[in-house]
């Protein structure tokens, strides 16, 4: 791949690359801006965070979010990228085109799935996997029941292939049920709030056998 070298002493120069729709997103670059934000030392730690902040408010960044997650080799420049991800969500979901969407979704549990199999991955990236599972809740939280009834049915059947599997996606129906019967969040309004509770009553015999199966 064919990136500009980064210059440290040009965090300007670096915000300017990283948003240049003309070149291929530089994700090794967007790793050393990451690692000069969160160091301390570096007399360009200002600088570099003002960058973060910057791609941030860029609404169009989203799109590049399954690829600094996949490729990125810092640990905190993944977790931007997720929190790139939740933003979209919360923010932009409706105005999304369907296919957008389904896309998002798709790649969300498919990560959730692929890094929730393994108990090595469990225990070593035990922190990010608790950041993607609420970051499939905010996806719940606009899609299901209405566009994703066949959630927890899915749910429910994946768990039955792999105990670690299991036990994640216990977690994520926990979350779940807690942002429905949290009212204290007022972030949804009572209509919704009030099908999704319909919902998960009207799952409970799948989710009590998921309880069994453990």
């Amino acid at each position: 791949m064919n990136t500009q070298p980064f210059n440290p002493e040009s965090m300007e120069a670096a915000l300017k690359h990283l948003l240049d729709p003309n070149v291929e997103f530089d994700i090794p670059l967007l790793d050393k801006v990451v690692s000069t934000a969160y160091d301390p030392m570096n007399p360009q730690r200002s600088e570099a965070n003002k960058v973060l902040m910057a791609l941030q408010e860029n609404p169009d960044l989203w799109t590049k979010a399954d690829g600094i997650l996949e490729r990125a080799t810092n640990h905190q420049t993944r977790f931007f990228g997720l929190q790139i991800l939740d933003d979209a969500i919360r923010t932009r979901w409706k105005i999304l085109p369907t296919e957008q969407r389904e896309g998002i979704k798709s790649y969300v549990v498919g990560k959730v799935i692929s890094m929730s199999s393994s108990e090595e991955q469990m225990s070593g990236e035990k922190v990010f996997i608790a950041k993607l599972n609420l970051t499939l809740v905010q996806i719940l939280k606009q899609e299901w029941p209405h566009n994703w009834p066949t959630f927890i049915p899915d749910l429910v059947g994946s768990s039955k292939t792999s105990e670690i599997l299991c036990e994640n996606n216990m977690q994520i129906l926990k979350l779940l049920s807690e942002e429905v019967f949290d009212f204290s969040r007022g972030q949804m309004v009572t209509d919704k709030v009030k099908k999704m509770k319909e919902s998960l009553n009207g799952e409970f015999s799948s989710i009590y056998q998921l309880c069994e199966f453990i």
